[in-house]
């Protein structure tokens, strides 16, 4: 079941790729193709409210994912093999949570950023949660 993590994985890799178009997208309208090309002008118009918005759920992406990453590569190295589920069960609720984050933060619905932001720390409190991050902690002191 190591596919799935891999599948939501990569499918987490692209979603920083593609959530880099729409703010792209609203600074070639604003700025025209001169001013987006020439890097950024001194005085450049500014964006649309959702575009902010959308340049925001890119960066807080870009800074959970490789947090994302310190955890999942080692659980890959250090999990028995029955915590594969497991795994890729969390990869999917990180991907999911974070293309509703990305929607929710880029439209400003309100009272959802919040919960769809912590979607995936909030899965730590069960059970498997728990085991994988005791079986990957045990590992690590290992390796120390």
């Amino acid at each position: 079941m190591m596919e799935g993590v891999y599948f939501y994985l990569t499918l987490s890799g692209l979603l920083t790729i593609f959530l880099w178009f729409p703010y792209i997208i609203a600074r070639l309208f604003a700025w025209g193709l001169p001013g987006l090309l020439h890097s950024y002008p001194e005085n450049p118009p500014e964006l649309p409210a959702w575009a902010q918005r959308s340049q925001r759920a890119h960066l807080n992406m870009v800074e959970t994912l490789p947090a994302l990453l310190a955890v999942i590569i080692p659980a890959l190295a250090l999990a028995p093999s029955t915590l594969s589920n497991t795994l890729a069960c969390w990869m999917q609720v990180f991907f999911y949570a974070r293309v509703t984050h990305a929607v929710v933060f880029t439209l400003a619905i309100p009272y959802l950023r919040t919960p769809t932001y912590h979607g995936f720390m909030d899965c730590n409190r069960n059970d498997s949660g728990a085991h994988l991050a005791h079986n990957v902690t045990a590992g690590l002191t290992l390796l120390i």
